[in-house]
């Protein structure tokens, strides 16, 4: 069942985009998003068997490398942790599909795109299905590439095309990282199948490692190369530029890319490898802080931001900061319930957003718009629900998850718990601030936008509203759902061997004893934070710009990003340009073309004029070069035969 699951949508993707113009636009729609359904119908029966029932599986297909001793199959591994990311990836990656029909109904290539969508679909499910760290490393390119053409999508923008490879070459980067971690992982287990790679942890959790001269723990440096290409996928801190960026390929593709999909493959990929990271215990406080950081850092940018579409990626980049520092204290169940919970009611508001969007005639500027909650209704009504769940309010999903992971943080009483502990609600405070910014200056106060746009303010097809009705479901109930199975009394028969947490590490048990005020202090700073953002922007809505202009210098820095593409351009970007420019002047050009290729055609050229000019058409001109001929063959004869 699930070779269906993962090949379907490769199907849909294959035929979409090469005989799309016979299908016709409506038949790539009605194949892809019909096939994606199928998926993620059959997904749901693969979790129950899996999860639930607990007839995890391995699905060999063929024989993939076989190289001596070396053998590698293509296979299909289905565990707990497989069956909830088939559930995510499916159901999201539908919904977008069934959204795009009406947000994309008007371009001029829909079944380039949603053969794009299916191909992203089919990489995703293949990475979290994979048996062996090289078929991942295949769904993980493969992730990249396809976010490549889906952020590039509208390829005559510049700034869409400049994105596109942003996100490709920074992820790139990373990726360096974890193609070392894969060859260390090769050369100190002699395998990089994972059923071969996690029995022999523990019996290699002293081992020693050269990298680079230095010589330190073996599983130390592994983990750390594997988290560095974690890094880049989920835009932690130092590796997070490309994301704010990928806004300017579709709405659908941010929905895609940032809420279940490329940027948790991060997650998943560390969570599959929780028995060698818990022997590993400095590169998990590495982990911890990174990620703790990536939730502050992000969440202060989010407060800034005007362009809804950015406030919301800030918050993904955010809230994967809580699902990393979550598995930075071994808390690697908390981290994927969040990326459940996450998923559904970050599609939510990024579809919602894209809703509005269309509504207001392709207007993203929140500075432009108010005063449309009565005319889209359904639309504010379903941005409610998910900014509540973003900002962890109960009974919604983002509470159950988002709380446990802080209080998980604080349970681990270590000084990287408590750093992320505290970040993490200082983040929670201005996730709900600016959840609610977005909130109020989209939908409520005076409209600002011009006369022409407020007349055309409708509500979206309803082809439109049913992905983000059921994302909404998804938002209400999937925290009180799945937390019993992900990190209540369930959780050890639920995950089985899918993941493995050192008694000692057991922070999530932990997490359900620590004291009253650790559980309420994430809930008073989340409805401070909205009440504060009441009083900014409804109540007194003369504040803001009075409080900024008290802490300029600061709002500047934290409005430009921290100044992280402006230092990367000094660092890394004008110098690569400066050496691309005198390579290509001083080396291509000057050297190899002009006594290569230029100076070969030029000497050909200049012979070939001055021969051309012996031919002169005057036969007298020949009968004399024959003459001289003549006298010189009969001279070296009368030479030669003398000697």
């Amino acid at each position: 069942m699930e070779n269906f699951i993962v090949f379907l949508p490769l199907l849909g993707s294959f035929i979409a985009g090469l005989f799309g113009k016979w299908i016709g636009d409506r038949g790539a729609q009605v194949l892809t998003t019909g096939l994606l359904l199928v998926s993620a119908v059959l997904s749901f029966v693969v979790f129950f068997d899996v999860a639930i029932d607990g007839n995890a599986r391995v699905t060999p297909l063929f024989t993939w490398i076989n190289s001596g001793d070396f053998q590698l199959s293509w296979a299909l591994k289905v565990d707990t942790l497989t069956a909830v990311m088939l559930i995510v990836v499916t159901v999201v990656s539908s919904m977008v599909h069934l959204y795009s029909i009406g947000y994309m109904s008007e371009d001029k290539s829909i079944t380039r795109f949603f053969s794009y969508l299916s191909l992203f679909t089919f990489f995703m499910l293949m990475l979290v299905t994979s048996d062996n760290l090289v078929q991942m490393f295949f769904g993980w390119e493969g992730v990249g590439l396809a976010s490549y053409l889906l952020i590039g999508f509208w390829y005559e923008k510049a700034s869409a095309c400049s994105a596109a490879m942003k996100a490709f070459l920074v992820n790139r980067v990373a990726d360096i990282g974890f193609a070392l971690g894969i060859m260390g992982v090769f050369v100190l287990f002699g395998s990089v199948n994972f059923a071969e790679i996690f029995p022999q942890a523990e019996g290699l959790s002293t081992a020693q490692f050269t990298f680079l001269g230095y010589e330190g723990h073996a599983l130390t440096i592994i983990c750390l190369l594997l988290f560095i290409g974690a890094m880049g996928k989920s835009a932690q801190l130092g590796l997070h530029t490309w994301l704010p960026d990928a806004m300017e390929g579709p709405t659908p593709v941010s929905a895609l890319i940032h809420a279940a999909t490329m940027v948790t493959a991060g997650i998943f990929m560390l969570c599959r490898f929780s028995p060698v990271f818990e022997y590993a215990p400095a590169a998990l406080e590495v982990v911890t802080y990174v990620g703790a950081g990536t939730a502050f850092f992000a969440a202060t940018i989010g407060l800034t931001q005007f362009d809804i579409k950015r406030v919301i990626a800030y918050s993904t980049c955010s809230q994967l900061g809580y699902m990393f520092f979550a598995i930075g204290v071994s808390a690697y169940g908390g981290a994927i319930f969040h990326l459940m919970t996450h998923a559904f009611f970050k599609a939510l508001l990024f579809l919602g957003a894209g809703s509005v969007i269309h509504a207001m005639h392709h207007e993203q500027d929140m500075r432009k718009m108010g005063g449309i909650w009565k005319m889209i209704p359904a639309t504010y009504l379903l941005m409610w629900i998910g900014s509540i769940a973003l900002a962890g309010i109960p009974p919604l999903s983002g509470y159950f998850s988002k709380d446990l992971i802080l209080e998980a943080a604080y349970a681990d009483h270590s000084t990287q718990g408590m750093f992320a502990f505290w970040a993490g609600t200082a983040a929670a405070f201005m996730t709900a601030f600016y959840s609610w910014r977005l909130l109020i200056m989209t939908f409520h106060g005076d409209p600002r936008a011009d006369e022409h746009t407020m007349k055309g303010v409708h509500e979206s097809p309803m082809v439109m509203m049913i992905p983000l009705l059921v994302l909404g479901v998804g938002a209400l109930f999937a925290g009180w759902l799945g937390y019993n199975y992900f990190v209540g009394d369930l959780k050890e028969t639920f995950w089985g061997d899918s993941l493995l947490v050192l008694a000692a590490n057991d922070t999530v048990e932990a997490a359900h004893h620590v004291p009253t005020w650790v559980k309420l202090v994430p809930l008073i700073a989340a409805i401070s934070g909205i009440v504060l953002a009441y009083v900014f922007y409804m109540f007194v809505p003369s504040l803001p710009a009075t409080f900024v202009s008290i802490i300029k210098p600061i709002h500047t820095f934290v409005y430009r990003k921290w100044m992280f593409d402006e230092l990367y351009d000094f660092l890394f970007v004008r110098p690569a340009v400066k050496i691309g420019r005198f390579l290509w002047k001083s080396g291509d050009g000057a050297v190899i073309d002009a006594y290569g290729p230029d100076g070969v055609s030029s000497l050909t050229r200049t012979l070939a004029g001055k021969a051309s000019r012996l031919q002169s058409g005057y036969v007298y001109h020949y009968a004399f070069a024959m003459l001289i001929g003549v006298v010189a063959l009969i001279t070296w004869y009368i030479v030669s035969n003398a000697g």
